[in-house]
């Protein structure tokens, strides 16, 4: 893996993982209603994860679907291109979007990927669940061994 590179060339990047409380599957323009509505019904809880330090995510006044779109269609390209890797967290009951993970590299030389999650303020029981399976998953599945997750 070179310092360009984010996942090493021939690595096949999990799409899913699956925990009785959640899935996830790689964010994309299909999650759009619902995951405009998760992150608007919770900006302040968002902002108050570990991971959201300067609570200019998400914007305190929201976005439109139109560039909420837009924002997923970027992280889906991202996803394509393994230049990070973003996933919804959906209910498994009713594939709800509850929440949502992103895995980008760090801005630091002392990790490999930045890893942080949120959920919706109405699940707010599932922030650490999440984050801790995510973390599993991420030692069993993934290639990277600096992980900062955020102060998880």
């Amino acid at each position: 893996m070179t310092s360009e590179q984010f996942v090493p060339v021939g690595f096949e990047p999990p799409t899913s993982l699956a925990t009785d409380q959640f899935h996830l599957e790689p964010l994309g323009p299909q999650h759009n209603h619902a995951d405009h509505a998760a992150w608007m019904s919770s900006i302040e809880h968002i902002r108050s994860t570990p991971g959201y330090p300067h609570g200019n995510w998400p914007p305190s006044n929201g976005m439109t679907l139109e560039e909420n779109l837009a924002d997923l269609r970027r992280h889906a390209d991202d996803f394509t291109r393994r230049a990070g890797f973003t996933f919804t967290v959906l209910d498994p009951g009713d594939d709800d979007v509850i929440g949502c993970v992103y895995m980008y590299p760090s801005a630091s030389d002392e990790w490999d990927v930045r890893v942080r999650s949120w959920v919706r303020a109405d699940r707010s029981g599932l922030d650490v669940p999440l984050a801790d399976a995510v973390a599993s998953w991420l030692a069993t599945a993934w290639p990277w061994e600096r992980v900062d997750r955020c102060g998880r």
